[in-house]
């Protein structure tokens, strides 16, 4: 069996090793959500990750739900991912770049025109966004109409494009967290009577009709997806029939052969058994019909885990998510089996280049000691 450092081909992604570098959001865009000139750096730093996944970056002026976070909807927005996927591509690594709408996780301050954000539904989120003043409640939603949902599926394709055009390997649509795909996909959430709500089938739909549309743009071998079946995160309750849904879901997925799919295993940053849950089910329907797809695990992985996780076969990559904030070189110290640096809450969100991109790489922090 391979082991976490053996390399990988999964669609037209050929990665160095087994270590994906999670999606994280670290809110420092400039005013027109174009990535800061730091952002180069930082991914660059990590490139020694065997596929890094960009911090959520989102399709479309109504998909923001954060302050500071990077778009991928004008020229400018392109050629600043420009910079970023140059720099990582000179040193070597790939990325993919993650497709997000935050759904009703938004406030109106950051929305167009100070409107309303939009979702499967119009009930509040009891969450918090951080916005220009700092964190506050989200914003009540509206419900997209049926005639808006065509819109939102075309931004998805235009977004994905667009990710190619700025030199991305590919992109990871966001489907989890519950955000607004998953806002469709729960009906714990979603409270729609239509075509699009209600029955399972009719809950998969906008999403089916996302991810068919990313690959009729940019083909599926660069085309990839992040679920995360039972988190509760963003107020996400439990789906009925979480089980029965994802299965259908992720059975669904394999038929489009997508690239990868990659699954936040129990609650997003938190514990990995809030409920009873297969995840295995999950995989094996993926790789009934598309063995070639990349299976990603995530949340709160080891090494050990990790090493075993691919070992025995129970992904194919694993991803890391805060432990590539303070170790730009994870991928090097996993191998070593080196010391691993804790990273500085405080400087997570918003900022510049502290807790950024002035963690020292092994090398630097052995030769200052």
């Amino acid at each position: 069996m391979p082991t976490l450092f053996d390399p990988i081909e999964f669609g037209a992604i050929h990665a160095a090793n087994r270590i994906a570098m999670a999606p994280l959001t670290r809110n420092r865009a400039d005013a027109d959500r174009v990535p800061s000139p730091l952002a180069s750096t930082y991914y660059a730093q990590r490139a020694g990750a065997g596929l890094i996944v960009s911090e959520a970056t989102q399709i479309s002026p109504t998909g923001q739900g954060y302050f500071a976070t990077p778009g991928i909807y004008s020229e400018p927005q392109v050629a600043g991912w420009h910079r970023v996927t140059d720099a990582v591509h000179a040193a070597g690594g790939k990325i993919v770049l993650q497709l997000w709408h935050v759904g009703r996780i938004s406030h109106v301050s950051l929305q167009p025109n100070g409107e309303w954000p939009v979702s499967s539904t119009s009930r509040r989120a009891n969450v918090k966004t951080f916005t220009a003043a700092g964190f506050e409640d989200v914003s009540p939603p509206r419900a997209l109409r049926l005639d808006e949902l065509p819109g939102v599926v075309a931004d998805y394709a235009a977004a994905a494009r667009r990710a190619i055009e700025a030199g991305f390997d590919g992109v990871e649509i966001h489907g989890a967290n519950g955000y607004l795909l998953e806002q469709f996909l729960r009906d714990s959430i979603n409270d729609r009577t239509d075509a699009y709500g209600g029955s399972r089938e009719n809950r998969m739909r906008l999403p089916l009709e996302v991810v068919a549309a990313v690959v009729a743009a940019i083909g599926a071998d660069r085309t990839g997806m992040r679920l995360s079946p039972v988190t509760p995160a963003n107020d996400a309750g439990q789906d009925s029939d979480a089980q029965g849904l994802f299965n259908d879901f992720v059975e669904r997925l394999s038929r489009l052969e997508l690239a990868f799919v990659h699954v936040v295993e129990g609650a997003t940053g938190g514990p990995r058994d809030t409920i009873p849950f297969d995840f295995q089910a999950l995989r094996a329907r993926f790789k009934e019909r598309n063995p070639r797809g990349a299976w990603i695990v995530n949340n709160g992985y080891t090494r050990a885990m990790a090493l075993e996780a691919v070992a025995s076969g129970y992904a194919d990559m694993v991803a890391f998510g805060k432990l590539y904030i303070s170790n730009p070189d994870l991928a090097l110290r996993l191998r070593l089996d080196a010391p691993l640096a804790k990273p500085n809450q405080a400087t997570f969100y918003g900022g510049g280049a502290a807790g950024y991109t002035d963690y020292p790489t092994l090398a630097e922090a052995q030769a200052a000691s």
